[in-house]
């Protein structure tokens, strides 16, 4: 199998071909049940903040500054230790990374996945 690095909304069918299914969320999917994700993991500390969300909202014209700032919490223990979970997992094959999120282009997935892909 070949390492392929997807990035999805959770409340998208799996697939079966995503291979480790990981929610990089730091809050649970509104509506969505734990079989109904079925999820391998769930990795919170790699999420944004709390704050960071908040201030970012999900604005266009933030992405760039929200991608800084992010990148800057991803250097802290807790997410950084996060991080290298998810650099094992995608060394092992196909990893899909979900979120809630409903653009996920202009989600913390695409930052995580250029720092997946090297």
């Amino acid at each position: 199998m070949s390492a392929e690095l997807r990035l999805r909304r959770v409340y998208e069918a799996p697939a079966p071909d995503d291979g480790r299914r990981v929610l990089v969320d730091r809050l649970w999917p509104r509506g969505l049940t734990r079989d109904a994700a079925r999820l391998d993991e769930w990795l919170k500390d790699v999420a944004p903040s709390t704050a960071l969300r908040h201030w970012y909202g999900h604005r266009p014209e933030a992405f760039d500054e929200f991608r800084d700032r992010y990148l800057a919490e991803l250097a802290e223990p807790e997410p950084a230790a996060a991080l290298g979970r998810l650099r094992e997992l995608s060394g092992a094959g196909t990893l899909t990374l979900l979120t809630a999120t409903k653009d996920v282009g202009l989600s913390h997935l695409t930052v995580l996945a250029e720092l997946l892909r090297g």
